[in-house]
């Protein structure tokens, strides 16, 4: 978890020198903190020295986001139709946890993975207020 401020600076600096502000901004840096946070967590088991590399795109209309780690293969589409939660459920009858993976889908317009070569990329393109 040790780099995951590293990572968040990246993209907040990306932002800041193309103009990217506001809930642009906030919404690349939750996703990247979700994205980071359970690759260390689930991926590694709670650690573990290997990188993560993150791509940032902005245009007008959109932002795009790849995340690359090289944890064990898991498909986050697979499982969000298979396991997610029911987000309709009441509060008290879901258990704690699984809301982090529903909520970035929710907020992609796209959202692509694919498993190659050892590596897991998750792709994303998420549509701009600005």
């Amino acid at each position: 978890m040790d780099g995951l401020q590293l990572a968040l600076g990246f993209v907040e600096a990306f932002c800041t020198e193309r103009g990217v502000v506001g809930g642009d901004v906030l919404r690349l840096v939750l996703v990247v903190e979700e994205l980071f946070t359970n690759t260390v967590m689930h991926g590694y088991g709670g650690g573990h020295d290997a990188p993560v590399h993150i791509e940032v795109g902005v245009a007008p209309a959109r932002m795009s986001l790849c995340f690359e780690d090289q944890a064990p293969a898991f498909d986050p589409l697979k499982y969000l139709a298979e396991r997610a939660p029911d987000l309709d459920a009441p509060a008290d009858g879901r258990g704690v946890g699984g809301l982090g993976l529903p909520l970035v889908a929710q907020m992609a317009e796209r959202f692509d993975y694919a498993h190659v070569a050892g590596v897991n990329r998750l792709c994303l393109v998420l549509r701009r207020d600005a």
